[in-house]
């Protein structure tokens, strides 16, 4: 079928359950390590240059951040429907005390817990790097939860294209994922969107 987004805006900020927006749609949720790129990835989803805020210092994002997503049907533009896209803070930025980093789990825990709209994870991991023990810890709490989830594997026009394919296996063995649940993105290049989008369209159509 496909979808095509066509409008998106930010809704608002939140660290606790009882001020997140009220609504009727479903939840997508992006989460990664502090600097793996979540921000230039939801823009890039976006096509747009800075909804979601980037920066070169970690551990920008400390709230939870909610969008509203308008998109259309491929096939029948005349059909649209509306997603909620939610940038979670970045974690594992080692300056930062250690209550912060507590504040920032705790924080996630409680989305995944109280947010019952929410229908799955984008989890993004660096494709130059083996996976980080806070990554498999994160990929736990997913499961944990029973959330479904798919890994970005951000920033893959750093490697080349021929090995790929390898550091994506490697990946996937680790996390213990099929290779489908991982996919190489590039936000400069705005290589594995369409498969991005692809999977969120699982989730909401």
């Amino acid at each position: 079928m496909g979808i095509r987004i066509v409008e998106s805006e930010f809704i608002k900020s939140a660290v606790y359950p009882k001020d997140y927006p009220s609504s009727e749609f479903a939840d997508v949720a992006f989460v990664g390590k502090s600097n793996v790129g979540k921000s230039s990835l939801l823009n890039s989803i976006l096509n747009r240059k800075s909804i979601a805020k980037t920066s070169g210092k970690p551990g920008k994002t400390r709230l939870v951040n909610f969008f509203l997503i308008r998109f259309k049907v491929k096939e029948n533009e005349e059909l649209e429907g509306f997603v909620n896209f939610v940038d979670l803070p970045g974690y594992g930025y080692a300056k930062v005390s250690k209550d912060e980093r507590e504040s920032w789990k705790k924080m996630m825990s409680n989305y995944f817990r109280e947010r019952v709209q929410l229908r799955g994870v984008i989890l993004l991991v660096d494709i130059r790097h083996k996976a980080d023990e806070k990554d498999l810890v994160m990929a736990s709490m997913l499961r944990e939860f029973q959330i479904p989830y798919i890994i970005a594997a951000t920033k893959s026009d750093k490697v080349p294209s021929t090995k790929a394919r390898g550091y994506l296996d490697a990946l996937a063995e680790t996390f213990d994922i099929g290779k489908k649940d991982i996919v190489a993105v590039s936000s400069l290049k705005k290589t594995g969107m369409d498969k991005v989008i692809s999977w969120i369209e699982s989730l909401i159509i």
